[in-house]
């Protein structure tokens, strides 16, 4: 688990800390927050792929989501038997009958006023 996270969560969180402060400019004394670098970066990325600089956020943006259903895929695989053993502990404790001593709903009296 810890190699997911040094190896998904922190980038996916330095490309998105860096994308939103950047696209607010919030630049904190740094040029590499400001607005202009930005533009500048998905300008580039642009003239690259031959497409407007708008699709590129876009494409950005579902890429990471299928990259992470497709982490947590993996992640669930590898821990199926223990999902499985907590999603029927789950349904047990559910479908479990009612203490004998607890009243039915309709039969429980309200307190006085």
């Amino acid at each position: 688990m810890r190699y997911v996270f040094w190896f998904w969560f922190v980038p996916m969180g330095f490309l998105w800390g860096w994308f939103f402060l950047s696209y607010h400019d919030i630049s904190l004394g740094l040029r590499f927050f400001s607005r202009q670098t930005h533009d500048l970066v998905f300008l580039i990325y642009g003239h690259v792929l031959g497409m407007e600089k708008d699709v590129i956020v876009r494409l950005l943006v579902k890429a990471c989501i299928v990259d992470t259903f497709l982490i947590m895929g993996i992640l669930a695989f590898r821990r199926r038997k223990a999902i499985r053993a907590w999603w029927q502990e789950r349904r047990a404790d559910r479908s479990a009958p009612a203490p004998v001593d607890a009243k039915p709903a309709d039969q429980v009296i309200a307190p006085a006023e």
